[in-house]
């Protein structure tokens, strides 16, 4: 036993001792950790420095497909990044906006951010917490019935489905309906649930916000015993919403070709936190803020998102502090970048929309807003 142990030795320490070493008979040294880590430190600061994130909403709404359409537009590599995030709906958006780490800016709606300012709900100083960078498109408001409703009164004491609680949805329904009158049993049920139940005839009615075709409505059919309830532009509800319609060629299943249902429609808005002009994360906005206004027209074109051609960034949300960064773009515009024109938006407006001293049309404004930009570029070359 000795002896064989004693000889498994001498093969090992023989082999071990005529094992090739390579190019060098010098020992083998572990490398140096350092570069690896130099490197991962290098590319870690790079796409946190040029990564911004905006919360969208669920996944049946229109603001996850705009977010995605921005990621695209305004994507430079490792320059410039935006990262959509899947939220939970408008008035979670804002909160995230406010208090969520990592949260640059979000997708709401103007009528939520009101609602919040009533409420004090996120403190005494949201509206100087809170900035807008852009108006963007309008939601319209769809409430889906059983066929047998003709009117949005009727609806009065009958079941229907306002969103999950605590969503924009949820919020506008209700404040849309208390404006109106309507004094419903509210439930707050998940679109895909609440449309069955509304197919069932266990509901009346079931209130979806988003931008037509909204993914939810699309699959709907007349033949289900459904139709889209009108609902009545009255005063009320003008200082909130905008009028709408729908037609067939929105919805083909639930509008017979011809008709036209009236509605309204609610202002989304991208927003930002109101961080200082020294901070990092205002500088990271601002960067932002530059590429997608600069690429803008891009968002006119195929395949992206038809609510795009709604969207007027000019525009102003009275009551709300824009944000520096995309003021600051707008200035620049207007004035032709330090040229001899110095012509503003307003006096180009005023010179183009004079129809009868009535004002223009949110759309038409985003019609004339990009041929100025158009105009100050011919001015610059």
């Amino acid at each position: 036993m000795r002896i064989a142990l004693a000889l498994g030795l001498c093969l090992i320490a023989f082999t071990a001792a005529g094992a090739p070493r390579g190019k060098s008979d010098k020992p083998q040294v572990a490398p140096d950790p350092a570069p690896a880590q130099s490197l991962r430190d290098t590319y870690r600061s790079r796409l946190n420095q040029n990564v911004v994130t905006i919360m969208a909403g669920s996944p049946n709404g229109t603001d996850l497909g705009i977010v995605s359409d921005i990621a695209q537009v305004v994507d430079d590599g490792d320059n410039l990044r935006v990262l959509p995030i899947v939220g939970k709906g408008v008035a979670q958006n804002v909160k995230d906006v406010m208090f969520l780490k990592g949260v640059d800016m979000g997708i709401t709606q103007a009528n939520v951010i009101k609602h919040f300012a009533q409420t004090g709900e996120l403190g005494p100083n949201f509206v100087d917490q809170i900035v807008y960078v852009a108006k963007l498109f309008t939601e319209e408001i769809h409430i889906i019935a059983r066929s047998g409703v003709t009117d949005i009164h009727q609806l009065d004491g009958k079941a229907v489905n306002l969103g999950e609680p605590g969503s924009g949805t949820a919020i506008t329904g209700r404040l849309l309906l208390e404006a109106l009158g309507v004094n419903v049993q509210a439930l707050h049920l998940g679109d895909a649930d609440a449309l069955e139940q509304l197919k069932s005839g266990e509901i009346e009615a079931a209130i979806v916000v988003a931008g037509k075709p909204g993914p939810a409505v699309a699959y709907l059919k007349a033949a289900d015993g459904l139709k889209l309830l009108p609902i009545p532009y009255t005063k009320e509800i003008e200082d909130s919403y905008y009028p709408a319609t729908f037609s067939h060629e929105d919805y083909p299943d639930l509008i017979a070709d011809g008709q036209r249902v009236d509605t309204v429609s609610v202002c989304t808005v991208l927003v930002a936190f109101n961080w200082s002009r020294d901070s990092v994360r205002y500088r990271r906005v601002a960067k932002f803020v530059d590429a997608f206004f600069d690429k803008f027209d891009a968002f006119l074109e195929a395949p992206r998102h038809p609510k795009w051609r709604d969207v007027n960034f000019a525009a102003t949300l009275e009551g709300w502090n824009r944000s520096p960064a995309a003021q600051a773009w707008i200035d620049r515009a207007e004035q032709g970048s330090g040229t001899a024109s110095k012509t503003s938006f307003d006096t180009f407006l005023a010179q183009k929309t004079q129809v009868g001293g009535s004002a223009i049309p949110e759309e038409q404004r985003a019609d004339l807003f990009r041929a100025f930009l158009e105009w100050n570029k011919d001015q610059r070359d």
